[in-house]
């Protein structure tokens, strides 16, 4: 049976965030059942009604941005926590894929999440407010088990890799457990 691609967002845009160093370690975790690849959000246009539609050709970025993401069977999310939310660039992201509407690239994707942040919540608020988005553009999100990294940068070692076999183990079985729901999820 061929991999399942998964687009895999990262909500921060620094180059060298927690969240993309995390993501590069779950990426290394996942089973031959998948092949996740990053997609980028940075050079998505805010997004505005007005910049598409009526006869005005959208930004040449969001039309790339749902032609790639039309290409995944499931998206793996990595959002820090912006006050106690989401940051702007990951939301755009999906007001930007969601549209026009009728069209959206995310309906029906199995989506799973990992929130990051060096702070003690592990990221839990803009975990589940990003949980509430997902539900809405259709998206069945893996319930079980639930991936909120805090302390996140003592986790890693000075190359950001993963620094203890029980973070490493914990994400083995998060990548698992999302490699059976998108088998799941996904079956025709």
């Amino acid at each position: 049976m061929p991999a399942k691609k998964i687009a895999v967002v990262i909500g921060s845009l620094r180059k060298a965030s927690l969240n993309r160093k995390f993501a590069h370690e779950v990426m290394a975790l996942a089973p031959e059942s998948l092949r996740l690849e990053i997609v980028e959000i940075g050079e998505l246009a805010i997004y505005n009604e007005d910049l598409e539609g009526n006869g005005v050709t959208p930004p040449q970025a969001w039309t790339q941005f749902r032609d790639r993401l039309k290409e995944f069977e499931g998206v793996l999310f990595f959002t820090p926590e912006y006050n106690r939310s989401t940051p702007a660039a990951l939301k755009n992201a999906l007001d930007v894929g969601s549209r026009p509407y009728g069209g959206s690239v995310w309906g029906g994707k199995p989506a799973g999440i990992i929130s990051v942040t060096p702070g003690a919540t592990g990221a839990f608020g803009a975990n589940h407010h990003l949980r509430q988005s997902l539900v809405f553009l259709d998206m069945p999100v893996l319930q079980q088990p639930e991936a909120y990294l805090g302390g996140a940068a003592k986790l890693l070692d000075e190359h950001g890799k993963i620094n203890n076999d029980s973070t490493r183990q914990f994400l083995k079985k998060f990548i698992d457990a999302y490699a059976a729901w998108v088998e799941l999820t996904t079956k025709k």
